[in-house]
């Protein structure tokens, strides 16, 4: 369904069924309602936990992954219904605090997905870091980490973790490296500018396309930790700063994992406009630990009020100031005009403190974090059931990295490699075919119809050629698979 690009189960009304269900090797694809109660079947074994588990553990010991590098970002999806108390995440890509279910999610450096972790209420990624993260982490990675390497190197990171400004602390990052891991993240608060004299040109390629950085490395200290500090000087004068504990990696390449961080981005573009990713399946709701403590809402509402006063506060003292100078200038004959709009603001700033200093003060009532236990019945946060939700992300999660290996299948002639290869093969997933079963050979040949260019067609040519070189079985029969051209 989701390589297919049908979205949600609704979608198949508009499919037909006979068609359809023989990509499968059933007679049709199984009616909307059916596939509801499937899903709701297996979303009440509640193992889509354990699977994603089991398959960040395949993932991880087949993915060309060397030195372990873990990209980690937060997405959120929005919620719009009435059912579930949800706590206010900020959207970046809408710049708005709306309500919604948050994920963390840990990508390889080339975008792939490995899994995701919920956080149900407000959490912030280094809380989520130290408390989800990393213990699922290390326990997939026992098999793949040596002691004695360790021992004998201090240097050597277990693994290093790649993430944007959002858990920035020199303090958090020399809490890791105790524990042998490393960091990678922009540093926040750059004031100094480093000479442009002591940049060098370096030649590093991303996604097989050349690109010239002009780079420089020294060692700094923050908050009294020790850590490498890279810029990158860009043509506009500009220095991107990036901060490292990884004591192993060499400046190039630093710089290269830290700017593949983008790759994450485009993973959730990608996965929203494709497969529906911010899609919620299951709108049941539960409750939370009553002892979790998060921001008081009442104390947030203050804060925000005594905000906008202070906003007001200084529109008023602005316009004040303005009124003091015009008055200084102007005839002595409309002094009187001045002072009168000048009592009249100061009236208005008295009873603004006045407010001001109200709010303060209830404010100070007001503890700034609360048990949920604590709020009142109809503000208390619960969150939705993502049992179900869980289970079809994974899905989307292997679909992609299924899309990711074909895209690997084609050779690199196209301009923009990574986004026309990834259309060709949506384009080629989405394209008619017939399936031909030889019963007596036991092969069933897949008769692709041609694409719109000849070089589209010889990509796929040689695409069809590695996939039959695997000899790969039809699964649950022992019919071998053979892909090709209609024409050829």
């Amino acid at each position: 369904m989701f390589l297919a690009r049908i979205k949600n189960p609704e979608q198949l009304k508009h499919i037909s069924s006979n068609e359809f269900g023989k990509l499968l090797g059933i007679d049709r694809v199984p009616e909307v309602k059916r596939l509801r109660m499937r899903l709701s079947d297996i979303s009440a074994q509640e193992k889509a936990e354990e699977w994603m588990q089991h398959l960040f553990q395949f993932w991880l010991e087949n993915d060309q992954n060397e030195g372990f590098f873990f990209y980690i970002d937060g997405h959120v999806s929005v919620y719009h219904g009435k059912n579930a108390q949800l706590g206010k995440k900020h959207v970046s890509r809408q710049r708005l605090c709306l309500p919604g279910t948050s994920q963390f999610w840990i990508n390889d450096s080339s975008g792939n997905p490995f899994l995701y972790v919920n956080a149900p209420v407000n959490e912030k990624l280094q809380e989520m870091i130290q408390k989800e993260i990393i213990p699922q982490i290390r326990q997939q990675m026992k098999n793949h980490l040596s002691p004695e390497l360790l021992e004998e190197d201090a240097d050597l990171p277990a693994f290093t973790l790649v993430f944007d400004r959002e858990a920035y602390s020199p303090k958090f990052f020399e809490s890791l490296w105790e524990e042998r891991i490393a960091v990678i993240t922009y540093r926040k608060n750059v004031k100094d500018q480093w000479a442009e004299d002591d940049f060098e040109e370096y030649k590093i390629n991303t996604d097989d396309n050349p690109v010239a950085m002009k780079l420089c490395e020294k060692e700094v200290t923050l908050d009294g930790v020790k850590m490498r500090e890279i810029r990158r000087l860009t043509e506009s004068g500009h220095q991107t700063s990036v901060i490292t504990t990884n004591k192993k990696l060499s400046l190039i390449f630093i710089a290269i994992y830290m700017f593949s961080r983008w790759c994450q981005e485009n993973f959730f573009r990608y996965m929203r406009q494709e497969y529906d990713l911010d899609r919620i399946y299951q709108y049941a709701v539960e409750q939370l630990d009553e002892n979790i403590e998060v921001v008081n809402p009442d104390h947030s509402k203050l804060t925000y009020q005594i905000k906008k006063l202070n906003e007001k506060i200084s529109r008023r003292k602005a316009e004040l100031y303005e009124i003091q100078q015009k008055n200084c200038q102007d005839d002595l004959d409309n002094t009187k005009k001045y002072e009168y709009k000048q009592a009249e603001i100061i009236e208005d700033l008295k009873a603004l403190e006045i407010s001001k200093e109200e709010l303060i003060t209830e404010r100070k009532g007001q503890p700034y974090k609360i048990a949920l236990k604590n709020m009142p019945d109809h503000k208390r946060y619960n969150q939705l059931k993502q049992e179900r939700n869980q289970f079809i992300n994974i899905i989307k999660m292997i679909c992609y990295r299924a899309e990711t290996t074909l895209s690997t299948l084609i050779p690199n002639d196209f301009k923009r490699i990574e986004n026309e290869k990834r259309a060709l093969i949506k384009s080629l997933i989405k394209r008619k075919g017939d399936i031909i079963p030889d019963y007596q050979n036991n092969t069933l040949t897949v008769k692709l119809y041609t694409m719109s260019t000849p070089r589209e067609n010889k990509a796929i040519e040689q695409m069809c050629e590695i996939l039959n070189d695997t000899e790969t079985l039809f699964p649950g029969t022992n019919m071998k698979m053979i892909y090709k051209f209609a024409t050829f």
